[in-house]
């Protein structure tokens, strides 16, 4: 199933990612702040081609797969960041959600906006009972994120990760779909093509 057109928030364009991206895509990527709690060292420009080449396609996610998608201001055309979603698990109904954002457009409440579109896809499409994010314990500033969706912090991982020469402690957050409606309402309708 493919999503037949971008998606949008009151503020934002969501729509896949295309290799014309690569400069915006860079930009982000290289940042030392952007990657300081990804798995990932700041790009290069090859790196950072072949990073986005496997994230432009317009397929929702089947079991264990991810799709990414761009989010723009609307009408800027200017890519600030990128929002993923992953279908972890059709048995258990569970998908997981990332993001992210040039720092030079933060404290704007786009992370947040742009990731709240991802949730929503998640319960009206996928069919997800419950959507989770996960990261690096002390990014504050995504975790802050997830609390203003609404997601709660169920768990704290401690030294479960060797990423960047370092052990990791990893936070985890999630939100039911009953809870996700009792806040904002009931499911959007997404245009999509089989």
């Amino acid at each position: 199933m493919q999503l037949l057109e971008p998606l949008e928030s009151d503020r934002l364009t969501i729509r896949p990612l295309h290799p014309d991206d690569l400069a915006r895509h860079l930009v982000i990527y290289s940042n030392p702040d952007v990657v300081r709690y990804l798995y990932e060292e700041p790009f290069e420009l090859e790196a950072a081609r072949q990073h986005l080449n496997r994230r432009c396609s317009v397929d929702l996610p089947s079991e264990g797969s991810w799709i990414n998608l761009g989010v723009e201001v609307r009408g800027d055309g200017v890519l600030i960041g990128e929002v993923g979603l992953a279908l972890l698990s059709v048995v258990h109904a569970h998908c997981e959600i990332g993001y992210v954002f040039d720092p030079a457009y933060g404290g704007n409440g786009f992370a947040t906006e742009a990731t709240a579109v991802m949730v929503e896809l998640a319960f009206s499409v996928l069919g997800a009972h419950r959507v989770s994010g996960r990261l690096d314990a002390r990014n504050d500033a995504s975790a802050r994120v997830l609390e203003r969706l609404g997601m709660r912090r169920e768990g704290h991982l401690v030294e479960n990760e060797f990423v960047k020469g370092e052990w990791t402690d990893e936070a985890i957050y999630a939100v039911l779909e009953d809870e996700w409606r009792a806040v904002r309402g009931p499911a959007r309708t997404f245009h999509l093509r089989a």
